[in-house]
Protein backbone atom coordinates (compact mmCIF):
# COMPACT_ATOMS: atom_id res chain seq x y z
CA UNK A 1 0.00 0.00 0.00
CA UNK A 2 1.50 3.31 -1.12
CA UNK A 3 -0.79 5.56 0.93
CA UNK A 4 1.28 7.76 3.23
CA UNK A 5 4.66 6.38 2.25
CA UNK A 6 7.82 8.45 2.53
CA UNK A 7 11.44 7.84 1.46
CA UNK A 8 13.39 5.81 3.99
CA UNK A 9 15.63 8.82 4.64
CA UNK A 10 12.67 10.67 6.18
CA UNK A 11 11.53 7.97 8.58
CA UNK A 12 13.69 9.24 11.43
CA UNK A 13 11.97 12.63 11.24
CA UNK A 14 8.45 11.25 11.82
CA UNK A 15 6.79 11.07 15.21
CA UNK A 16 5.28 7.59 15.18
CA UNK A 17 3.90 7.78 18.72
CA UNK A 18 0.25 6.78 18.67
CA UNK A 19 -2.26 9.39 19.85
CA UNK A 20 -3.96 9.03 23.20
CA UNK A 21 -7.32 7.30 23.26
CA UNK A 22 -10.07 9.91 22.98
CA UNK A 23 -12.39 10.17 26.01
CA UNK A 24 -15.30 8.91 23.88
CA UNK A 25 -13.74 5.42 23.85
CA UNK A 26 -14.75 5.04 27.49
CA UNK A 27 -18.39 4.98 26.44
CA UNK A 28 -17.70 2.25 23.87
CA UNK A 29 -15.80 -0.19 26.06
CA UNK A 30 -17.17 -1.87 29.18
CA UNK A 31 -14.02 -1.31 31.25
CA UNK A 32 -13.70 -5.04 31.90
CA UNK A 33 -11.92 -7.71 29.86
CA UNK A 34 -14.28 -10.03 27.99
CA UNK A 35 -13.86 -13.75 28.54
CA UNK A 36 -12.45 -14.54 25.08
CA UNK A 37 -11.39 -11.48 23.08
CA UNK A 38 -10.97 -12.29 19.41
CA UNK A 39 -7.73 -11.10 17.85
CA UNK A 40 -7.03 -11.58 14.15
CA UNK A 41 -3.77 -10.83 12.40
CA UNK A 42 -2.88 -11.19 8.75
CA UNK A 43 -1.68 -9.67 5.50
CA UNK A 44 -3.38 -8.31 2.41
CA UNK A 45 -2.65 -11.26 0.11
CA UNK A 46 -1.68 -14.91 0.22
CA UNK A 47 -0.06 -15.17 -3.22
CA UNK A 48 3.57 -14.33 -2.56
CA UNK A 49 6.10 -16.48 -4.40
CA UNK A 50 8.81 -15.19 -2.03
CA UNK A 51 7.19 -17.21 0.74
CA UNK A 52 7.81 -20.50 -1.06
CA UNK A 53 10.70 -22.07 0.81
CA UNK A 54 10.29 -19.51 3.61
CA UNK A 55 6.92 -20.38 5.18
CA UNK A 56 5.37 -22.35 2.31
CA UNK A 57 6.95 -25.73 1.54
CA UNK A 58 9.46 -25.78 -1.33
CA UNK A 59 7.85 -26.14 -4.75
CA UNK A 60 4.38 -25.12 -3.48
CA UNK A 61 2.19 -24.36 -6.47
CA UNK A 62 0.26 -21.10 -6.68
CA UNK A 63 -3.10 -22.88 -6.43
CA UNK A 64 -2.10 -24.10 -2.94
CA UNK A 65 -0.93 -20.75 -1.54
CA UNK A 66 -4.19 -20.00 0.27
CA UNK A 67 -4.43 -23.23 2.21
CA UNK A 68 -0.81 -22.84 3.32
CA UNK A 69 -1.36 -19.17 4.21
CA UNK A 70 -4.19 -20.23 6.53
CA UNK A 71 -1.83 -22.46 8.52
CA UNK A 72 0.25 -19.39 9.46
CA UNK A 73 -2.38 -16.63 9.84
CA UNK A 74 -5.95 -16.61 11.11
CA UNK A 75 -7.26 -13.92 8.75
CA UNK A 76 -6.67 -11.88 5.62
CA UNK A 77 -7.51 -8.37 4.48
CA UNK A 78 -8.94 -9.45 1.15
CA UNK A 79 -8.06 -6.76 -1.38
CA UNK A 80 -8.91 -8.95 -4.38
CA UNK A 81 -12.59 -8.08 -3.92
CA UNK A 82 -11.77 -4.39 -4.47
CA UNK A 83 -10.99 -5.06 -8.13
CA UNK A 84 -13.70 -7.53 -9.12
CA UNK A 85 -17.20 -8.52 -8.05
CA UNK A 86 -16.99 -12.25 -7.36
CA UNK A 87 -19.87 -14.67 -7.71
CA UNK A 88 -20.83 -17.02 -4.91
CA UNK A 89 -19.18 -19.79 -6.92
CA UNK A 90 -15.87 -17.96 -7.01
CA UNK A 91 -15.97 -17.09 -3.31
CA UNK A 92 -16.95 -20.64 -2.37
CA UNK A 93 -13.72 -21.96 -3.93
CA UNK A 94 -11.71 -19.88 -1.48
CA UNK A 95 -13.93 -20.67 1.49
CA UNK A 96 -13.65 -24.39 0.83
CA UNK A 97 -9.85 -24.26 1.16
CA UNK A 98 -10.05 -22.87 4.71
CA UNK A 99 -13.26 -24.50 5.93
CA UNK A 100 -13.19 -25.56 9.58
CA UNK A 101 -9.97 -23.72 10.44
CA UNK A 102 -11.46 -20.66 12.13
CA UNK A 103 -10.00 -18.53 9.35
CA UNK A 104 -11.65 -15.15 8.67
CA UNK A 105 -11.86 -13.15 5.42
CA UNK A 106 -12.18 -9.34 5.66
CA UNK A 107 -13.06 -8.24 2.12
CA UNK A 108 -12.53 -4.75 0.75
CA UNK A 109 -15.56 -3.27 -0.99
CA UNK A 110 -15.51 -3.18 -4.78
CA UNK A 111 -13.96 -0.01 -6.22
CA UNK A 112 -16.82 0.37 -8.68
CA UNK A 113 -18.97 1.22 -5.66
CA UNK A 114 -16.58 3.35 -3.64
CA UNK A 115 -14.28 5.01 -6.15
CA UNK A 116 -16.31 5.54 -9.31
CA UNK A 117 -18.64 8.54 -9.42
CA UNK A 118 -21.29 8.93 -6.71
CA UNK A 119 -22.38 6.50 -4.01
CA UNK A 120 -25.93 7.16 -5.11
CA UNK A 121 -27.42 4.62 -7.48
CA UNK A 122 -25.15 1.83 -6.26
CA UNK A 123 -27.87 -0.37 -4.73
CA UNK A 124 -27.77 -3.05 -7.46
CA UNK A 125 -23.98 -3.43 -7.59
CA UNK A 126 -23.78 -3.37 -3.78
CA UNK A 127 -26.32 -6.18 -3.54
CA UNK A 128 -24.42 -8.19 -6.16
CA UNK A 129 -21.16 -7.65 -4.29
CA UNK A 130 -22.65 -8.70 -0.94
CA UNK A 131 -24.39 -11.70 -2.49
CA UNK A 132 -21.04 -13.04 -3.62
CA UNK A 133 -19.56 -12.59 -0.14
CA UNK A 134 -22.38 -14.63 1.39
CA UNK A 135 -20.54 -17.76 0.19
CA UNK A 136 -17.95 -17.19 2.91
CA UNK A 137 -20.58 -18.14 5.47
CA UNK A 138 -19.19 -18.18 9.00
CA UNK A 139 -15.76 -17.26 7.63
CA UNK A 140 -16.91 -13.77 6.64
CA UNK A 141 -15.43 -11.09 8.86
CA UNK A 142 -15.95 -7.33 8.65
CA UNK A 143 -16.34 -5.74 5.22
CA UNK A 144 -14.34 -2.57 4.87
CA UNK A 145 -15.35 0.43 2.85
CA UNK A 146 -12.42 2.54 1.69
CA UNK A 147 -13.11 6.04 0.40
CA UNK A 148 -10.63 7.69 -1.94
CA UNK A 149 -8.40 10.59 -0.89
CA UNK A 150 -10.62 12.89 -2.97
CA UNK A 151 -13.83 12.00 -1.11
CA UNK A 152 -14.20 15.18 0.93
CA UNK A 153 -16.62 16.49 3.53
CA UNK A 154 -18.89 18.17 0.97
CA UNK A 155 -20.15 14.66 0.22
CA UNK A 156 -21.24 14.02 3.81
CA UNK A 157 -24.94 13.46 3.00
CA UNK A 158 -24.05 11.13 0.14
CA UNK A 159 -21.88 9.09 2.49
CA UNK A 160 -24.42 9.03 5.33
CA UNK A 161 -27.22 7.99 3.01
CA UNK A 162 -25.15 5.15 1.59
CA UNK A 163 -24.06 3.87 4.99
CA UNK A 164 -27.65 3.93 6.20
CA UNK A 165 -28.68 1.74 3.24
CA UNK A 166 -26.33 -1.10 4.17
CA UNK A 167 -27.71 -4.27 5.80
CA UNK A 168 -27.39 -4.26 9.57
CA UNK A 169 -26.85 -8.02 9.57
CA UNK A 170 -23.27 -7.50 8.32
CA UNK A 171 -20.38 -5.73 10.03
CA UNK A 172 -18.86 -2.83 8.12
CA UNK A 173 -15.82 -0.65 8.80
CA UNK A 174 -15.12 2.67 7.10
CA UNK A 175 -11.73 4.06 6.08
CA UNK A 176 -11.64 7.80 5.35
CA UNK A 177 -8.61 9.53 3.86
CA UNK A 178 -9.40 13.11 2.88
CA UNK A 179 -7.68 15.41 5.44
CA UNK A 180 -10.84 17.49 6.01
CA UNK A 181 -12.52 14.60 7.82
CA UNK A 182 -9.80 14.95 10.46
CA UNK A 183 -9.07 18.69 10.46
CA UNK A 184 -12.71 19.85 10.67
CA UNK A 185 -13.51 19.11 14.30
CA UNK A 186 -17.28 19.44 13.95
CA UNK A 187 -17.57 17.21 10.89
CA UNK A 188 -15.16 14.68 12.39
CA UNK A 189 -17.33 14.46 15.49
CA UNK A 190 -20.51 14.22 13.41
CA UNK A 191 -19.10 11.41 11.27
CA UNK A 192 -17.90 9.32 14.18
CA UNK A 193 -21.18 9.84 16.04
CA UNK A 194 -23.02 8.65 12.92
CA UNK A 195 -20.84 5.56 12.71
CA UNK A 196 -21.47 4.81 16.37
CA UNK A 197 -25.23 5.26 15.94
CA UNK A 198 -25.29 2.83 12.99
CA UNK A 199 -22.81 0.38 14.57
CA UNK A 200 -20.22 0.83 11.83
CA UNK A 201 -16.56 0.58 12.78
CA UNK A 202 -13.88 3.16 12.02
CA UNK A 203 -10.67 1.89 10.44
CA UNK A 204 -7.43 3.13 11.98
CA UNK A 205 -4.69 3.52 9.36
CA UNK A 206 -1.16 3.79 10.71
CA UNK A 207 1.00 5.08 7.87
CA UNK A 208 4.11 7.24 7.86
CA UNK A 209 3.03 10.51 6.27
CA UNK A 210 -0.63 10.66 7.34
CA UNK A 211 -0.54 10.53 11.09
CA UNK A 212 -4.06 11.97 11.29
CA UNK A 213 -5.42 8.65 10.03
CA UNK A 214 -4.13 6.93 13.18
CA UNK A 215 -7.01 8.50 15.09
CA UNK A 216 -7.46 5.75 17.75
CA UNK A 217 -11.20 6.38 17.96
CA UNK A 218 -13.64 3.51 18.49
CA UNK A 219 -17.26 3.61 17.40
CA UNK A 220 -18.05 -0.01 18.35
CA UNK A 221 -16.21 -2.38 20.74
CA UNK A 222 -14.17 -3.68 17.80
CA UNK A 223 -11.22 -2.23 15.91
CA UNK A 224 -9.70 -2.69 12.46
CA UNK A 225 -6.10 -1.52 12.02
CA UNK A 226 -4.26 -1.18 8.72
CA UNK A 227 -0.57 -0.96 9.56
CA UNK A 228 1.72 0.31 6.78
CA UNK A 229 5.31 -0.59 7.63
CA UNK A 230 8.63 -0.05 5.97
CA UNK A 231 10.02 -3.52 5.27
CA UNK A 232 11.66 -4.25 8.64
CA UNK A 233 13.13 -0.78 9.12
CA UNK A 234 14.02 -0.36 12.84
CA UNK A 235 10.99 1.92 13.27
CA UNK A 236 8.70 -0.98 12.37
CA UNK A 237 9.58 -2.91 15.51
CA UNK A 238 9.15 0.13 17.75
CA UNK A 239 5.76 0.83 16.18
CA UNK A 240 4.67 -2.78 16.60
CA UNK A 241 5.74 -2.68 20.26
CA UNK A 242 3.52 0.34 20.78
CA UNK A 243 0.60 -1.36 19.04
CA UNK A 244 0.99 -4.35 21.35
CA UNK A 245 0.71 -2.02 24.35
CA UNK A 246 -2.36 -0.39 22.82
CA UNK A 247 -4.06 -3.71 22.05
CA UNK A 248 -3.32 -4.91 25.58
CA UNK A 249 -4.98 -1.78 26.96
CA UNK A 250 -8.05 -2.23 24.77
CA UNK A 251 -8.35 -5.90 25.72
CA UNK A 252 -8.23 -5.06 29.42
CA UNK A 253 -10.85 -2.35 28.83
CA UNK A 254 -13.24 -4.79 27.17
CA UNK A 255 -12.69 -4.70 23.42
CA UNK A 256 -14.35 -7.69 21.78
CA UNK A 257 -12.56 -8.02 18.44
CA UNK A 258 -9.26 -6.75 17.01
CA UNK A 259 -8.34 -7.01 13.33
CA UNK A 260 -4.73 -6.08 12.54
CA UNK A 261 -3.47 -6.22 8.96
CA UNK A 262 0.08 -5.54 7.79
CA UNK A 263 1.17 -3.78 4.62
CA UNK A 264 4.87 -3.55 3.76
CA UNK A 265 6.72 -2.03 0.82
CA UNK A 266 8.55 -5.33 0.36
CA UNK A 267 5.91 -7.97 1.04
CA UNK A 268 8.50 -10.72 1.26
CA UNK A 269 9.09 -9.61 4.87
CA UNK A 270 5.53 -10.04 6.16
CA UNK A 271 6.31 -13.32 7.97
CA UNK A 272 9.20 -11.91 9.98
CA UNK A 273 7.27 -8.92 11.31
CA UNK A 274 4.12 -10.97 11.90
CA UNK A 275 6.02 -13.61 13.86
CA UNK A 276 7.59 -10.89 16.00
CA UNK A 277 4.19 -9.36 16.71
CA UNK A 278 2.42 -12.63 17.49
CA UNK A 279 5.14 -13.78 19.89
CA UNK A 280 4.87 -10.56 21.86
CA UNK A 281 1.08 -10.31 21.67
CA UNK A 282 0.69 -13.82 23.01
CA UNK A 283 3.06 -13.12 25.90
CA UNK A 284 1.72 -9.68 26.75
CA UNK A 285 -2.00 -10.31 26.31
CA UNK A 286 -2.27 -13.98 27.29
CA UNK A 287 -3.36 -15.05 23.81
CA UNK A 288 -2.69 -18.12 21.72
CA UNK A 289 -2.52 -16.76 18.19
CA UNK A 290 -0.95 -18.80 15.40
CA UNK A 291 2.12 -17.32 13.78
CA UNK A 292 4.22 -17.89 10.66
CA UNK A 293 6.42 -20.95 10.99
CA UNK A 294 9.54 -20.90 8.89
CA UNK A 295 10.68 -23.79 6.75
CA UNK A 296 13.66 -25.59 8.25
CA UNK A 297 16.48 -25.86 5.75
CA UNK A 298 18.35 -29.12 5.51
CA UNK A 299 21.94 -28.00 5.53
CA UNK A 300 24.51 -30.31 3.95
CA UNK A 301 27.52 -31.42 5.98
CA UNK A 302 29.73 -31.43 2.89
Amino acid sequence: MEFGRVPESKLKTIDFVLPQNPPSNKAILSGKRVASPKVYLGCSKWGRSEWVGKIYPPKTSERDYLQHYATHYNSIELNATHYKVYSTRGIAKWAEKTQGTGFIYCPKMYQGITHERSLYGKEEITNEFLEGLSAFGEQLGPIFIQLSETFDTTRKKELFDYLKSLPTSLQFFLEIRHPEWFSNTDLHSELFSYLQEHKIGAIITDTSNRRDCAHMQLTIPKTFIRYVGNSLHPTDYKRIDEWIEQIEYWIEEGIEEVYFFMHLLDEAFFPELAAYMVDNLNTTCGLDLKKPTFVKKAWSLF
